[in-house]
C-alpha cells in the first residue's frame, strides 16, 4: 500500500496514525465513501478521537506542508451521509477551537465556508432537518462568519441566508439550537445589505420576539440577539421598521427592568445592547422623535446618574451620554443672526466665494446696525430638518471613528500636489517692472551710498534714555537712512508711522525722509539675545557658535539661568507697595497684611492717574467699590465719577521697570490713533499694564477622569429640570445702545469692547454658570475660536463654570491639556501684573447647538463645540479677563515698535515705512534691519548693498497671537547689543512686516481681515483694494525677483491649535512625489536640499522647536498660501511657515508645560541664531550639512512609507486618557466599542484624534 501524498511532505513523520487514516479518508473520497459508508464513518471518528485526544494531531493536520484541511473539506463536500458528516464537523470544530485565528483563516482560504453553505442548503432540505447537524453546522458557521471578510455575501449568493431564518423561526423555544443561529444571523447582519434583506423576512420583529425582560436564564441567547438586533437596526430602513413597530418604548421598558434588576452588574453586556440598540434606531430623525416621546431623556438620564459611582459600568455611561446628546433637540443658537454683531461697507464685493455668498443672502428683517445705514443680510440659521445626514454623520463629522476603510481604499492623500508643472518653482514676478519700480523706495539701503554720514561712534550711545513719549507718538529721533547729503547730527526730526501715513485708498507707498541722529540707549530690556544655544541643559562644555566675523564663545555670551528671574523678583518685590487710593478701596486679601513697603528704595513703582482715566476720549477701565464695569458708552456711564469720587486716584505699578518696552501712556496714545469698526472708546488693562511672564512654570492640565461626561449631563438637566435655569441674557452685543444689561447685582457683568476684544453675548444659565457666544468675524458668518473678554461682579471663592457654545472646530487641545488665560487686575495692581494659565474641568465636546449649512460650508447636519471651563475667584471686587491666547494688539505692536526705535544704536541701520493702509484705515508697517556700514568706502558700501535678505511676516490670522510674541522675540534680538546680533546684522538685510492684518486684530477677528476673507488665501491673485496688506507684500517680493535679489529666506509665523511644539512647514518636490502615486524621473526630483537646513538647525538649538512634526509637501488647497506663492512664483526655496503652538510641549526642555510668552519670545531669539548658523554653512560651502539632510529625508521617506501613505503631517500622537473622548453625537462605532474604558482605535491608532492639522488643512498654513 502506497503512503499517501500528504504524509511525505517535509517536517510531517511519515508514521503518524492520524495522517494514515487521512490518507485513506482520502483514496476513499469519491464513489468509494458513498459505497462503502460504514469504513467512512469508522475512519471518520478515530480521526475525530485523536484529535480529541491528542494534541498533537490536530498539529500535525494543520501544520504547514500538510494537506489534511484539503482531504477533510472534499470528504465533507463527497459525503451523503449524515453520520460522517457529523464526524467531519466534529473534527473540524475541534480543529478550529483552538490555534487563535490562524487555523480558521486556513480553513477560508482552502474554502471551507463554501463547503459549510453548500451542506447547510442540503441538510436544510430535508424534512425535518437533522437537529444536531444544523447544531454543528451553525456552530461552526459562527466561529468562521468573523474571519471570513466575503462571509455575507456568500451567504447571500449561496441561499444559506433563508435556511438560517427558516430554522431560527422553527426553533425560537429550542434554545441549544437557537443560539447558534443567532450567532450566524448576527455574523450576517453586518453586511448591510444582508441586513435589509434580512429585515424584509422579519428578523427585526424576530429578535424582538427572542429579547425578554430581566431573567437568569438564557442569558447568553439574549446577549447574542441583541447584537443581532443592534446590526440589524444600523440600516435605516430596519431602524424605521422598528419606530414603526413601536419598539422604541419596548426597549426603553426592557432596559429600565434590567438596569433595576441586574443590582449586581453581571449582566452588562445584556444593558448595553439594549443600549445600542437604541443609538442604533436614535440615527434616524424617526427615531429621535420616538425616543423624546417615550420619555428616553429622563429615563437613561435617571439610570445613569446611578451608575456613576461604579466605574466598571462607563461603557453604559458612554453609550447612554451619546443617545441623549444626539437626541437633545437642536437649538439656534441665541442669536438674532450668525453674522457678526458688526458690519463693514466694502469698497466693492467679491464675485464668488463666501462673502459674496453672505452679500447676496435675502434680506430679513430690517436689523440697522449702529455703524451703516445698510440693512444686514439675514442669514440661513435655521435648523436644518432633512434627513440625509443620518447613516453618513458620524463619517463626516467625527475625526476619530470610521476612518479604517476610507483609508484602506486611499493610496494617497487627496490633497497633495501632484501636477508637476506646479510643482517645480518657476519664477513668475507676474507683474512687468514698470509697474513695480514704485516699491524701489522700499529698498533705499540697495542704492545707499552713505556719502556725508559721520561713522564715528555717539557719545550720546551708551546713557541712559528717558521713557517719556508726548502724544504726537515718540519724541525720541531715529536715523533714517536717505540719500541725503546732510550729517545726521544737524537733521533731528520725528519719526513716526502717523508721519509717513499716505491717505486712505493710496496705496503707493512714500519714501522716508531726511536721516535723523542716533538716540541714546534706552534702559536695558531682559534681554533675549544671550540665550542658550543647546537644548540639552546640563552639558558642561562651552558651545562655541561662529560668526562671520568673530567666534564668540557661548559662555560669555549668556546670563547666568537665575538672573532674568532674580530681576524680576526684585522689581516686583518693589511694586508690592502698590495700593488703590480711592473710594471703595480694593480688598487684595491676606496679600495686604504681608506687603513690605521699602523704604527709601530708589525706585519709583507707581504712577498716579485719574480714575476713570479719560485721555482724549480713551477711557480705561476703573476699579471700583461695586465691582462692577463702568463704561465710556452711553450705558451705565452718567454716574461713573461720582462713584469713585471726583479726583480718585489710582496708583498702578510702573510696568516700564519690568518690561521696557511697555509704556503705559504711550499703550494709549497709539489707541487713539488705531480705528476700529465698533469705535471702541476703551482699553483694556491687560493691554495697559503690560504683561510680565510668569517665573514659575505651568505645566499641562492633567485631564480629570469623568470630567466630560459629568459636563454634558449637566447640559442634558437642563432639558430635564427646566425649572433650575435661569436663562437671563447679561451681556449682548446685538443691542448696541446698551450691551450691558442692569440688574440686581447677583449677575456677573461682561464686557468686550475694546481692541481685540471679542465675546457677542453672555447668558446667565445657572446661578454661577454662563454660556458665552463668540462674535464672527466681520464680513463673515462664522470662525469662532478667539475670545477676549473682562468679568467683573464676581464672589470670592465661588466656582463658576463659563461654556463657549459657538465653537466650530472638531477637536482642540482642550482636551490634551491647554487652559484658558487669566489677568487679575488686583493682581496687576499688587505687582503681578501677567496672564496666567487657569481653569479646571475644561473639556472640548459637540453640543446641540446647529450650524448653518451656510456657515458650515454647505455641508448639513453640522453642530458647533462646547469648550467649557470652571474657574473662582481670590479677590472681591476684582476684574478679570479671559483670553483663548496671550493678547497682542495693534496699538502693543506699534508701541513696541516705537520703543525698539529707541534701541537704535550708531551701528544698527532701522528703518520704519508704511508699507500701505488698510481698509479699516490703519496703517501696516514694514522694518529694515541690518547693520550700518563701516564706512562709507566702496567696498563697505558694497558689502552693505549685497548682503542676503530675509523676509519675515507675521500675524495674517488674528487669532494666532503666538506669532506676534515670537516676531516680538525675532525684533527684540534684532535689535540687541549682544556679538551674536551684531554678527546677524552685518550678515542679512531684513525684511519685516510684523502684522500682516492689523484690522482683524484690531477688531477682535479669529482668521480673517475686514473683507470676510482668509488672507493666507490670496496670495496667487491679491486684490489691491480688498487685500491691501497682501498685495503690496506681495509686490515687494516681485520687484525682489525682478532685480535678481529673491531673499534667501522667507518664512511667515503662525500659532497651531490642534499640534504641540514650534514646527515648520515647508515646500519640496522630492518629498511631495514620494507622497504621492504619481510617477517621476529622476530629473524630476533634481532639488538643493538647503530647505531642510534651516528647520534641522532649529530642532539642535531651540528647546520646543520639533523636527519631527515638520512638513514639506506641497498641497492642493495651500496654492494660495504665502508660503507655497513664495516658492513657486519668487522663486524662494527656503520658503516656510513656522508654526508654534498654541498649547504646549511634548517634548524637550519644556515637555509636559504650557507655552508662554518667554518661551514664545525665545523662539523668535532662537530663529534668529539658526539664520546665523545657516549663513555659516552656506557662506563656506559645506557640503556635510547636505549630507545630513539626506540622511535625514531618506529616513523619513522610509519611515512614512513605511507606515501609512497618508500620514504626511505628523499625529500629534497624545497620550491615551482613562476615558474615551467623544467628540461626536453621532457616532457609530458600535462594532468596535469596546467594554473598557478606552476605544481600541484610539490607542492603536492616535492620529485619528486628528490625523489632519488645521494648519495643513482647510483652515490653515
Amino acid at each position: 500500500m502506497n503512503k499517501p501524498k500528504m504524509a511525505t511532505e517535509k517536517g510531517v513523520p511519515s508514521n503518524s496514525r492520524v495522517l494514515m487514516l487521512l490518507g485513506q479518508l482520502e483514496r476513499m473520497n469519491g464513489e468509494a465513501m458513498m459505497r462503502d459508508v460504514e469504513t467512512a464513518r469508522q475512519v471518520t471518528a478515530k480521526i475525530f478521537h485523536l484529535i480529541q485526544t491528542q494534541e498533537k494531531s490536530g498539529k500535525e493536520v494543520m501544520s504547514k506542508g500538510s494537506s489534511g484541511m484539503e482531504v477533510i473539506l472534499a470528504s465533507l463536500e463527497n459525503t451523503r451521509d449524515v453520520q460522517t458528516t457529523l464526524n467531519i464537523l466534529y473534527i473540524l470544530s475541534e480543529l478550529l477551537t483552538v490555534g487563535r485565528g490562524r487555523r480558521v483563516g486556513v480553513f477560508v482560504s482552502k474554502g471551507g465556508t463554501g463547503v459549510l453553505f453548500q451542506i447547510l442548503i442540503t441538510a436544510s432540505k430535508e424534512l425535518p432537518p437533522s437537529e444536531e447537524l444544523m447544531l454543528q453546522l451553525h456552530s461552526l458557521l459562527a466561529k468562521v462568519g468573523p474571519k471570513d471578510r466575503k462571509f455575507g455575501v456568500k451567504a447571500r449568493l449561496s441561499g444559506a441566508l433563508n435556511a438560517t431564518v427558516n430554522l431560527t423561526k422553527q426553533n425560537l423555544q429550542n434554545t441549544k439550537l437557537l443560539l447558534p443561529c443567532l450567532q450566524v444571523l448576527r455574523v450576517y447582519s453586518t453586511n448591510s445589505v444582508n441586513a435589509i434583506s434580512l429585515g424584509k423576512n422579519g428578523v427585526v420583529e424576530l429578535m424582538f420576539k427572542i429579547v425578554a425582560p430581566y431573567s437568569k436564564k438564557n442569558t447568553s441567547l439574549l446577549k447574542v440577539a441583541l447584537d443581532a438586533l443592534g446590526a440589524l437596526l444600523k440600516s435605516k430602513t430596519n431602524a424605521r421598521r422598528a419606530v414603526d413597530g413601536g419598539h422604541v418604548h419596548v426597549l426603553l421598558a426592557l432596559y429600565q427592568d434590567w438596569h433595576q434588576n441586574d443590582t449586581r452588574h453581571r449582566h452588562m453586556l445584556i444593558r448595553k445592547g439594549l443600549l445600542v440598540c437604541l443609538r442604533n434606531i436614535t440615527n434616524i430623525k424617526l427615531g429621535r422623535k420616538a425616543f423624546i416621546d417615550a420619555d428616553g431623556m429622563r429615563i437613561l438620564y435617571n439610570s445613569s446618574t446611578e451608575c456613576l459611582p461604579v466605574r466598571t459600568l462607563d461603557p453604559l455611561l458612554n453609550t447612554s451620554s451619546l443617545i441623549m446628546r444626539k437626541c437633545f433637540p437642536k437649538n439656534r443658537l441665541p442669536l438674532p443672526t450668525i453674522k457678526s454683531a458688526f458690519h463693514y461697507e466694502l469698497p466693492h464685493v467679491p464675485a464668488v466665494g463666501p462673502v459674496a455668498q453672505l452679500y447676496s443672502q435675502p434680506p430679513g428683517g430690517r436689523k440697522m446696525h449702529q455703524l451703516c445705514d445698510r440693512p444686514l443680510k439675514k442669514v440661513d440659521d435655521v435648523v436644518d430638518e432633512s434627513d440625509d445626514n443620518e447613516e453618513t454623520d458620524a463619517d463626516t463629522e467625527n475625526d476619530t471613528e470610521n476612518e479604517e476603510d476610507e483609508k484602506d481604499q486611499r493610496t494617497a492623500n487627496d490633497d497633495i500636489e501632484t501636477d508637476l508643472n506646479k510643482l517645480h518653482p518657476k519664477k513668475n514676478p507676474g507683474r512687468p517692472f514698470e509697474e513695480l519700480r514704485v516699491y524701489e523706495r522700499f529698498f533705499l539701503e540697495l542704492s545707499e551710498d552713505f556719502q556725508g554720514y559721520n561713522f564715528e561712534p555717539s557719545k550720546s550711545a551708551s546713557s541712559t534714555s528717558s521713557s517719556s513719549f508726548s502724544s504726537t507718538r515718540s519724541s525720541r529721533p531715529i536715523i533714517v537712512p536717505t540719500a541725503q547729503a546732510l550729517s545726521p547730527k544737524h537733521v533731528p526730526i520725528t519719526s513716526s508711522l502717523e508721519d509717513r501715513n499716505p491717505t486712505k485708498g493710496d496705496h503707493k507707498p512714500p519714501s522716508p525722509s531726511v536721516p535723523a541722529p542716533a538716540p541714546p540707549a534706552p534702559l536695558t530690556p531682559l534681554e533675549l539675545d544671550t540665550i542658550h544655544l543647546t537644548k540639552d541643559q546640563d552639558r558642561k562644555e562651552e558651545a562655541h557658535i561662529p560668526s562671520p566675523d568673530t567666534h564668540a564663545t557661548l559662555s560669555s555670551l549668556t546670563k547666568a539661568p537665575s538672573q532674568a528671574q532674580m530681576l524680576e523678583q526684585d522689581l516686583a518685590h518693589v511694586l508690592e507697595c502698590v495700593s488703590l487710593e480711592a473710594e471703595g478701596a480694593l480688598n487684595t486679601g491676606e496679600e495686604v497684611g504681608r506687603e513690605v513697603k521699602q523704604e527709601g528704595s530708589p525706585v519709583n513703582a507707581t504712577r498716579h492717574i485719574q480714575s476713570p482715566l479719560l485721555l482724549g476720549g480713551i477711557t480705561t477701565r476703573r476699579v471700583g467699590g461695586g465691582g462692577g464695569s463702568n463704561w465710556g458708552s452711553d450705558c451705565g456711564s452718567e454716574g461713573a465719577e461720582d462713584e469713585a469720587g471726583e479726583g480718585a486716584v489710582l496708583e498702578v505699578p510702573d510696568t516700564a521697570l519690568l518690561l521696557p518696552l511697555h509704556d503705559p501712556d504711550l499703550y494709549v496714545e497709539m489707541v487713539k490713533g488705531t480705528h476700529s469698526v465698533p469705535q471702541y472708546a476703551e482699553v483694556a488693562y491687560p493691554d495697559y499694564f503690560g504683561h510680565v511672564a510668569p517665573t514659575f512654570r505651568e505645566p499641562l492640565q492633567e485631564r480629570v477622569y469623568g470630567v466630560q461626561r459629568s459636563k454634558i449631563f449637566q447640559d442634558i438637566e437642563r432639558l430635564i429640570h427646566p425649572n433650575d435655569i435661569v436663562d437671563k441674557v447679561v451681556y449682548d452685543l446685538d443691542i448696541p445702545s446698551c450691551p450691558v444689561i442692569e440688574d440686581s447685582g447677583e449677575s456677573l457683568k461682561f464686557n468686550s469692547q475694546f481692541e481685540s476684544g471679542n465675546l457677542r453675548k453672555a447668558v446667565q444659565m445657572r446661578k454661577y454658570e454662563y454660556d458665552l457666544v463668540l462674535n464672527s468675524d466681520i464680513n463673515s458668518n462664522h470662525y469662532h475660536q478667539w475670545f477676549y473678554f473682562e468679568v467683573s461682579g464676581m464672589r470670592v471663592g465661588t466656582t463658576y463654570r463659563f461654556n463657549i457654545i459657538n465653537s466650530e472646530k472638531s477637536n482642540s487641545q482642550f482636551n490634551y491639556g491647554m487652559q484658558v488665560l487669566m489677568y487679575s487686575v488686583q493682581e496687576a495692581i499688587s505687582g503681578r501684573p501677567r496672564w496666567v494659565r487657569t481653569g479646571t474641568d475644561i473639556c472640548y465636546y459637540k453640543n446641540h447647538f446647529a450650524r448653518s449649512s451656510i456657515a458650515a460650508g454647505g455641508q448639513k447636519g453640522k453642530s458647533y463645540y462646547t469648550m467649557t471651563f470652571s474657574t473662582s475667584f481670590s479677590h472681591k471686587d476684582d476684574v478679570c479677563y479671559f483670553a483663548y491666547h496671550y493678547p497682542y494688539t495693534y496699538s502693543t505692536l506699534k508701541m513696541h515698535l516705537s520703543k525698539l526705535e529707541a534701541l537704535r544704536t550708531s551701528q544698527i541701520y532701522l528703518r520704519q515705512d508704511v508699507l500701505c493702509e488698510t481698509l479699516g484705515g490703519n496703517s501696516c508697517p514694514l522694518l529694515t534691519i541690518t547693520a550700518m556700514p563701516e564706512s562709507n568706502s566702496n567696498d563697505h558700501i558694497c558689502q552693505f548693498r549685497n548682503r542676503p535678505l530675509i523676509f519675515l511676516s507675521a500675524r495674517v490670522h488674528p487669532g494666532e497671537t503666538n506669532a506676534s510674541w515670537v516676531m516680538k522675540g525675532t525684533l527684540e534680538f534684532l535689535m540687541g547689543t549682544s556679538p551674536l546680533a551684531a554678527s546677524l546684522r552685518e550678515a542679512y538685510i531684513f525684511k519685516i512686516v510684523p502684522m500682516l492684518n492689523p484690522d482683524g486684530v484690531i477688531n477682535g477677528n479669529h482668521r480673517c481681515s475686514l473683507s470676510g476673507e482668509d488672507l493666507n488665501r490670496q496670495w496667487q491673485n491679491p486684490n489691491p483694494e480688498l487685500h491691501p496688506t497682501i498685495y503690496h507684500t506681495k509686490s515687494l517680493l516681485q520687484y525682489l525677483a525682478h532685480i535678481q535679489r529673491a531673499p534667501l529666506v522667507f518664512c511667515d509665523y503662525h500659532g497651531h491649535s490642534r499640534k504641540k511644539n514650534v514646527f515648520m512647514y515647508g515646500c519640496s518636490v522630492k518629498e511631495t512625489v514620494w507622497q504621492s502615486n504619481i510617477s517621476a524621473t529622476s530629473s524630476d526630483l533634481q532639488e538643493d536640499l538647503g530647505y531642510r537646513a534651516l528647520p534641522k538647525i532649529l530642532s539642535q538649538i531651540a528647546p520646543a522647536f520639533s523636527m519631527a512634526s515638520c512638513s514639506f509637501v506641497v498641497e492642493r488647497s495651500k496654492e494660495s498660501t504665502a508660503r507655497v506663492v513664495v516658492w513657486r512664483e519668487i522663486g524662494v526655496q527656503r520658503s516656510y511657515t513656522m508654526e508654534s503652538t498654541l498649547c504646549g510641549c511634548d517634548q524637550g526642555k519644556y515637555k509636559g508645560l504650557q507655552i508662554g510668552t518667554r518661551e514664545l519670545e525665545e523662539m523668535g531669539a532662537q530663529f534668529c541664531v539658526a539664520l546665523l548658523r545657516l549663513k555659516r554653512l552656506t557662506g563656506n560651502r559645506n557640503h556635510q550639512y547636505l549630507l545630513d539632510l539626506e540622511s535625514d529625508i531618506i529616513g523619513t521617506q522610509s519611515k512614512v512609507v513605511s507606515s501609512s501613505p497618508t500620514t504626511y503631517v505628523m499625529e500629534e500622537d497624545e497620550p491615551s486618557f482613562l476615558e474615551a473622548i467623544d467628540y461626536s453625537a453621532e457616532s457609530n462605532d458600535e462594532d468596535a466599542e469596546p467594554e473598557n474604558e478606552l476605544a481600541p482605535e484610539v490607542q492603536e491608532n492616535p492620529n485619528h484624534l486628528d490625523q489632519l492639522s488645521d494648519c495643513e488643512t482647510n483652515h490653515r498654513d
